[in-house]
């Protein structure tokens, strides 16, 4: 414990050294640094700046938005961009266009608790302020002017011709070509004509700004289009700045994305509830009905479908729910056979038109038995299911999926892909797919939380990542191999469970009550649910008592002068749940046995 506890104390050390050398490099770089310099904490507060932030901003502003609201219209919404920027990839930069300059915000993460910021800007080669002075001169040479700034420049007439693209922005457009282009024809995605928005800036009705914008026959291609309206030669335009937002754009509509199967994934968890009742209670009355029915009744072959299809229904919706349920790991030892000859039935019905599944166990001419693994069985099913669909969605024109299992033993380590298997006996799955396969430079991050290779709305780059992790968690290894064109082959290393499986000690309580002799309260939200549960149990000579609720429930305990054998409860209910019911019900009657049943 001792050693333990120095290491720990040492790491802290370290990491705080750590963070003390970052910030001191950060003040060693900006105190001769001829731009205003800050250091601030998350909230933007100012906690270091330099010489020159002193000389041009005053050495009163304690937090930056002050100093940028002497220049930027909204500085809060542009420090928060900026910095939700700097949290993904450590570092962001903005250009604004100013009065007669170019203002450049800059932000770099220089510690976990601190920003470093770098406010710098520079006069166009030619004053727009000027410009509208100085009517001799021609509106080409604004072009010669613009050309040599190093950031994206362009200048729009009023009726959205564009009069001006300097070299950062016809390479940023066009990879350096010059070309003739209006304003509707370059950008789209505001909602409204983005004529409009040009025409107003240029009128003078709107103050300009940023809006973020699509670049016109590439939906994947977004920039941030800054506007400000200037004179010259008594004409009136709009300079336009330009920045690259593709990566933050995808980054928003990944998140927007992840946010809205959250949602879907807890609406289905509600669903499910609601369906497995009314499960329960079709199940339950075909069971009462067999009851009464013998084998040689006519209508014993009805019930027994009915309730063999009830039970196929229930296995179903676990199975969906694969896809929705943020489910913790439940091992247990699992033979991968049965599992697949099960789930093969799901899959089935996921494909579509000319693509076929097939199922092979590989290993048997040879007389080797699959190991059994030890895994959550419902996880494990959704990596199949996800494997599965990746493979469907690669094969547009048709073709087959083969799914392979097959023992393997490793005599050697296997070191692919900065993993190593070791030695030893595993079972391994393949998912075998002939679709268009994957390029060597996506392969390293298929893996990665968001990535997709899929187009905007048809995928959110969260199954192979969550697949990477359930096989990770399951003490197994995923690795991938594909060749453009001709398909992939996704396997899947499980290590095969050596140990014993040791069956769950449960202990039985008996209650004392005889058949006939006892008396029941039933706690049961769902009607049908309640109704069935209360027959099975007078069926077999209890007296039972009905509560809807856990409120009514209480209430009828409240009557001193009744006596209850036995408490039975859902465990989800609006309201008092059950498991709160049942500490409610022990505080006023101690010695009550209480059962849970849920569906």
């Amino acid at each position: 414990m001792l050693t333990v506890a120095l290491g720990l104390a040492l790491l802290a050390i370290v990491d705080r050294y750590r963070v003390e050398t970052e910030s001191l490099r950060a003040l060693v770089l900006m105190a001769d640094d001829p731009a205003a310099c800050f250091i601030t904490d998350p909230a933007g507060r100012v906690i270091q700046r330099n010489q020159s932030a002193e000389d041009r901003f005053g050495e009163d502003v304690r937090a930056l938005h002050d100093a940028l609201g002497q220049h930027v219209l909204n500085p809060g919404e542009l420090m928060l961009r900026l910095q939700s920027q700097a949290d993904l990839w450590g570092a962001a930069r903005e250009d604004i266009a100013g009065h007669g300059a170019i203002l450049r915000v800059t932000v770099h993460r220089a510690s976990d608790t601190k920003c470093f910021w770098r406010v710098d800007d520079f006069a166009m080669p030619e004053d727009l302020a000027a410009l509208a002075e100085r009517a001799e001169r021609p509106v080409e040479a604004t072009g010669a002017d613009l050309e040599d700034v190093p950031v994206a420049i362009m200048t729009f007439g009023p009726d959205g011709v564009m009069r001006v693209a300097n070299h950062t922005a016809r390479e940023l457009m066009w990879q350096g070509e010059i070309r003739a282009a209006m304003f509707h024809d370059l950008f789209e995605g505001l909602g409204r004509p983005v004529s409009e928005w040009l025409a107003d800036v240029v009128a003078g009705r709107h103050p300009g700004g940023s809006e973020v914008l699509r670049v016109r026959g590439n939906e994947e291609r977004f920039l941030q289009i800054t506007l400000r309206r200037y004179v010259e030669n008594g004409r009136p335009g709009a300079l336009a700045i330009l920045n690259d937002a593709t990566r933050l754009k995808t980054m928003e509509a990944q998140f927007a994305q992840s946010q809205k199967m959250q949602a879907i994934g807890q609406l289905a968890g509600g669903i499910a509830h609601d369906f497995n009742n009314l499960l329960t209670a079709i199940s339950g009355h075909c069971d009462l009905l067999l009851l009464r029915h013998g084998r040689e009744d006519s209508d014993f072959a009805d019930l027994e479908q009915i309730r063999q299809n009830a039970n196929r229904a229930a296995s179903l919706v676990g199975q969906l729910l694969a896809f929705s349920r943020k489910q913790t790991l439940n091992p247990e030892v699992i033979d991968l056979e049965d599992i697949l000859a099960d789930l093969t039935h799901l899959l089935n019905r996921l494909m579509v038109d000319k693509v076929e599944l097939s199922l092979g166990h590989l290993g048997r001419e040879s007389g080797k038995e699959l190991g059994k693994v030890r895994a959550d069985k419902r996880q494990i099913e959704q990596v199949l299911i996800n494997l599965v669909v990746n493979a469907r969605d690669a094969m547009p024109d048709g073709g087959d999926i083969r799914i392979e299992t097959e023992p393997v033993t490793l005599a050697d380590d296997l070191k692919r892909d900065r993993a190593t298997v070791p030695a030893g006996d595993y079972t391994v799955i393949r998912v075998v797919d002939h679709g268009v396969g994957i390029p060597d430079h996506q392969l390293r991050q298929i893996f990665e939380p968001f990535f997709t290779t899929k187009r905007i709305g048809e995928g959110t780059g969260l199954g192979l990542s969550m697949a990477y992790g359930i096989v990770k968690q399951s003490g197994g290894y995923i690795f991938v191999d594909s060749i453009v064109g001709e398909g992939t082959v996704f396997s899947l290393y499980f290590p095969v469970f050596e140990g014993e499986e040791q069956a769950p000690v449960v202990e039985v309580k008996r209650v004392a009550a005889k058949q006939g002799e006892g008396v029941v309260l039933l706690v049961e939200d769902e009607a049908s649910v309640r109704a069935f549960a209360s027959r099975a149990l007078a069926l077999r000579g209890y007296t039972v008592l009905e509560a809807a609720s856990a409120e009514e429930a209480l209430a009828r305990l409240e009557d001193r002068t009744l006596h209850v054998d036995l408490f039975v409860t859902d465990v989800v209910m609006p309201g008092l749940d059950g498991r709160a019911l049942a500490d409610r019900v022990r505080e006023s009657h101690p010695g009550l046995p209480v059962l849970f049943i849920s569906s």
